[in-house]
């Protein structure tokens, strides 16, 4: 069809592929990468396998003294993976943390080319990285555990300081005290439990395990019984304005229940004056959802931390709290196909959004 085109703009030289050099191609690469030949020479080796290895000249070197790292042992790297003597059937060895004569910690992934099992060694790939990004990760996980550690031991310590006050002086606390000593220890232990399945709910939204049901549930319905439990537990006025009819919405009703119950407990426990819940149809990408937005009436979340509002352990202020319920409640919208944010209500105070897909029986 002459004349006519397609709308889509391409790239120069779309039309005529130039094939590019291998040393180019390996230099393109995020990873080191070194390459020997069946003698243990070094034919091939990138920029960053260079810069990593803090060397100017790789090729033509042999691979036990281009690739000079030991452990923490004292052993050196090639000695210990044995690329070419080691087992015939090997064509793999798994990344393992090596260092340089600095220090500098390196990852190391190593492959042997090999034309068949029992097969002499051909080719050598070396693939390094930095562990920067792993080091990280670990501090991380460290924080993590000593948050959860700290979490986890407030509530202990309040059930082993009863406990052992009621062990000790049995009897000289009345029935009347005795009540209340229990009291504070079920509350406590109530909170360990709160926090260690909102714990298990984290760890099943890192690792993408969720277990959803989902169905038409009825909005209305649904948010009603939230807000009248949540009204129960803290005696705070919480109004309800909703469109009439609501579509419902595609969810596993207990997963929005608890996202409805985080956003409206959050907004009462940071919050004040009273927290508004308004319900009304939206219309977003060509895609019918439902609009659910808490409001209250407090100082509001300021733009500079609002990207920090749905980090695991996020707190603000001296309120109470685990600091998991605004990471749970994204989570699991995001798991369902929504999208949750924060803005300014109109008259002060934060303005927690969610679009939320409509049920659908096509």
């Amino acid at each position: 069809m002459t004349g006519e085109t397609s709308g889509r703009t391409e790239p120069p030289g779309a039309h005529a592929p130039q094939e590019v050099p291998l040393g180019a191609l390996l230099d393109s690469l995020a990873d080191g990468v070194l390459v020997a030949d069946a003698t243990g020479t070094v034919t091939h080796a990138n920029d960053m396998a260079h810069r990593l290895l803090d060397s100017d000249q790789l090729v033509g070197r042999p691979l036990w003294e281009a690739v000079n790292l030991q452990d923490l042992d004292g052993r050196d790297w090639f000695t210990v993976t044995a690329p070419y003597t080691g087992l015939r059937i090997r064509k793999m060895q798994a990344e393992q943390a090596w260092r340089l004569s600095d220090g500098t910690e390196l990852l190391i992934t190593t492959r042997m080319v090999r034309s068949g099992p029992d097969h002499p060694v051909e080719r050598v790939a070396v693939s390094l990285r930095s562990a920067r990004s792993r080091q990280v990760l670990d501090r991380e996980r460290s924080d993590l555990v000593a948050t959860v550690a700290h979490e986890l031991r407030s509530p202990l310590t309040g059930v082993k300081g009863f406990t052992a006050t009621l062990l000790a002086r049995w009897d000289k606390f009345t029935d009347e005290q005795k009540r209340l000593i229990m009291e504070s220890v079920h509350a406590d232990t109530d909170r360990l439990t709160r926090l260690i399945a909102e714990l298990l709910e984290v760890a099943r939204i890192d690792t993408g395990r969720l277990s959803l049901h989902p169905r038409g549930v009825d909005v209305h319905a649904a948010t009603e019984r939230v807000i009248s439990s949540v009204r129960a537990g803290t005696g705070r006025e919480i109004l309800l304005r909703a469109s009439d009819p609501l579509p419902q919405v595609l969810a596993d009703p207990d997963r929005f229940a608890q996202v409805l119950t985080n956003l409206v407990e959050n907004a009462v426990r940071h919050g004040e004056g009273q927290v508004r819940v308004l319900l009304d149809p939206a219309f977003r990408d060509g895609v019918d959802l439902v609009r659910v937005v808490v409001e209250d009436e407090g100082e509001g979340i300021a733009p500079s931390i609002r990207s920090r509002v749905f980090t695991k352990f996020w707190k603000h202020g001296s309120t109470g709290g685990s600091g998991l319920g605004m990471y749970i409640a994204h989570g699991l919208v995001v798991a369902h196909g929504g999208r949750i944010t924060i803005r300014d209500a109109e008259g002060g105070g934060a303005r927690i959004e969610v679009l939320w897909p409509v049920f659908s029986l096509d």
